[in-house]
């Protein structure tokens, strides 16, 4: 059986640590802050996860770009000419043109190595949810599937990676285009709280509102009472955008609720905390459906 590598995108937001740990290949999306561009590679070597929120904090405004073709091909090309096959899981299309770079590079080396194998695989995730899918495709590396029996598993796996999501501030959302002025407006004004989630489509979708910052954090522990598979024998992940202490009360209440052995919390990343705002949470675990 020809050896494999899973590449992916830093919209995945694990820690630098795990993601060698699982062996990932993961490129970098862009950050452009104040004149200056910033490769996001997850270990925060050119902007920190403290840093990146401290200028935000401070009204500074960033915008971002996906992986580019030619740095797809320059990774792909160094993985195939090892003799290797690629599984390529990307962030979503929906809010990215990276998954489509994936593409146009992969289809671009296809002819010059016929005998390799490169599945690009559209997540329809984000943030640690697309790291949890990918946690759980490295578990299943490990039991020895090959590169077409995870590619397989992956397509089938990654509509039941539930992603649920609240903000603190609303215009973060506004200046993306996600809600109206007046919704924004009238949300701060009243302290109501969306909760979101990502859709089948790979959209993130206002599914509630609610009054207050605890509400919407409880909101989002209940969607695991209602839509989570064998929460206890689950590994679930949380991402921040600097609140980690609510993030922390959060892994308590899945714990006590529903036994859940094992939480990973990490930042939310500079590429999707740049529209979400600060005190931003996610919890994400594996449910009958999205």
């Amino acid at each position: 059986m020809r050896d494999y590598v899973i590449m992916t995108d830093s919209c995945c937001d694990l820690t630098d640590h795990m993601a060698n740990e699982l062996q990932l290949e993961v490129l970098p999306l862009t950050l452009h802050m104040e004149g200056r561009d910033y490769p996001n590679d997850l270990a925060g070597s050119a902007l920190s996860h403290e840093e990146f929120y401290r200028c935000i904090r401070q009204g500074k405004l960033a915008t971002t770009s996906g992986v580019n073709v030619g740095q797809y091909q320059e990774a792909m090309r160094r993985v195939l000419e090892q003799g290797k096959d690629i599984v390529c899981i990307c962030f979503s299309s929906a809010l990215s043109t990276t998954y489509q770079s994936a593409n146009i590079a992969a289809n671009d080396l296809i002819p010059e190595y016929p005998d390799s194998r490169i599945y690009v695989i559209d997540s329809l995730c984000a943030s640690l949810g697309q790291g949890l899918l990918l946690y759980l495709a490295g578990e299943q590396k490990k039991k020895g599937l090959t590169v077409d029996q995870l590619a397989e598993w992956v397509e089938k796996t990654k509509g039941h990676i539930c992603h649920w999501f609240t903000v603190d501030d609303l215009n973060y959302l506004k200046m993306g285009g996600r809600v109206s002025s007046a919704t924004a407006l009238l949300g701060t004004m009243l302290s109501i709280k969306p909760v979101m989630h990502m859709s089948d489509k790979g959209m993130l979708t206002v599914v509630g509102k609610v009054r207050g910052r605890k509400a919407s954090l409880r909101a989002m522990v209940d969607a695991v009472e209602q839509l989570g598979i064998d929460p206890e024998n689950q590994t679930m992940f949380i991402c921040h955008g600097d609140c980690e202490d609510d993030a922390r009360a959060m892994a308590e209440q899945l714990k006590e609720r529903f036994g859940v052995q094992t939480v990973y919390i990490n930042y939310i990343g500079p590429i999707i905390g740049s529209h979400t705002g600060p005190n931003t949470m996610g919890l994400f675990f594996v449910g009958t459906e999205r």
